[in-house]
């Protein structure tokens, strides 16, 4: 493997089609795909300010580097990346990569990150400004996370998140096959039009939550004062260890409550309407 130490690059495709190469204290300039059509690359403490450094890049290794804000939309149509120890600044980071392995890895402006990438791994990741996050993406594990931003996880499937602090309005729109574990959800309308979707042992916060589900399921959960309006046309089998501050028009299943300030069963309440409401109160 070559190594290329203490230097600094700019321009445009300064290191095109590179491969087998390391990169230590190296400082990327403003310019372009500094390393496009690139394999095999190892990258320490180095700083990326140009535009689209890693474009159509297989197998590259990223530890204790800084992306600025320069750098935006760095990590594109690419294979087999782990990021460790990193601080991401830029954004639009991710689009179109398969096996993305992050650890201890900040993203303060997640702005449209994440979009239509495969097999995610992620520990001890923060992200902020994080608007439209991991649309259309699948197959996501992901560990003691914390998450400020809108509108995601939408089109998402085969998703598990298990310790994770989510601060998301509409967070998993039409999402397929999600478990979340441990977790706190703020933001209104969680959850609307998803499929298969499993909550456990989480907290939920934030007005008319869970509207429009298929086969969804709650294990131990609770709600704030703040989800109301809850399960209008789900079919969901739910164990609520708090109070609910209001139901509207479930469809099918049942509901088991410590007890539910207001049920709200109208003539808009759709077939087959056997949902089967308990409380302990």
């Amino acid at each position: 493997m070559t190594i290329i130490k203490d230097e600094e690059f700019g321009g445009e495709r300064p290191l095109f089609a590179s491969h087998g190469l390391r990169l230590e204290n190296v400082t990327v300039h403003a310019g372009e795909s500094a390393l496009k059509c690139c394999s095999d690359i190892e990258a320490s403490h180095c700083r990326f300010e140009g535009k689209y450094p890693f474009w159509h890049t297989r197998g590259f290794r990223i530890t204790n580097c800084v992306f600025t804000p320069g750098a935006r939309a760095a990590l594109w149509y690419s294979q087999a990346c782990v990021m460790k120890d990193t601080v991401v600044e830029a954004p639009k980071m991710f689009r179109e990569l398969e096996g993305i392995d992050l650890e201890n890895v900040r993203i303060p402006d997640a702005e449209e990150t994440l979009w239509h990438c495969r097999d995610i791994k992620m520990r001890d990741v923060e992200v902020a400004r994080a608007d439209y996050l991991f649309m259309h993406s699948a197959n996501i594990d992901i560990d003691r996370y914390r998450q400020q931003g809108n509108y995601s996880f939408q089109y998402c499937s085969n998703v598990v998140i298990r310790n994770a602090d989510i601060d998301s309005k509409d967070a998993f729109w039409n999402t397929r096959d999600v478990t979340v574990y441990d977790s706190r959800l703020t933001g209104e309308y969680l959850a609307w039009h998803s499929e298969n979707l499993r909550l456990v042992r989480c907290h939920i916060s934030g007005t008319q939550p869970l509207c429009y589900c298929r086969n969804l399921v709650l294990e131990d959960c609770t709600f704030d004062a703040d989800a109301d309006l809850a399960f209008e046309d789900s079919e969901v089998r739910a164990t609520v260890n708090s109070v609910i501050t209001s139901v509207k028009n479930p469809r099918t299943g049942f509901i088991k409550a410590r007890s539910i300030g207001e049920i709200i069963i109208d003539g808009n309440i759709l077939e087959p309407t056997d949902c089967k409401i308990e409380t302990e109160s």
